[in-house]
């Protein structure tokens, strides 16, 4: 099978300059998120890593407590 789509893909003309485009998009995707990572500040990532401990409850940690008369 990969005999005969490699045979078949090898007799397209012009089809070499489809890896190389691949590798420029994938380069710059790399260097684009490596930038992106190393420019961050360090207070929002650590924000993003609690993200996955954070159930969307908000505990506020005052000493003054409301109490309603009921």
């Amino acid at each position: 099978m990969l005999k005969f789509i490699k045979g078949y893909v090898s007799s397209i003309d012009g089809i070499e300059i489809y890896p190389i485009i691949s590798f420029i998009i994938f380069f710059t995707f790399f260097i684009a998120v490596l930038y992106y990572i190393l420019a961050a500040k360090k207070n929002y990532i650590d924000e993003l890593s609690n993200l996955p401990f954070d159930d969307g409850i908000t505990i506020q940690t005052s000493d003054s407590t409301n109490h309603s008369d009921q």
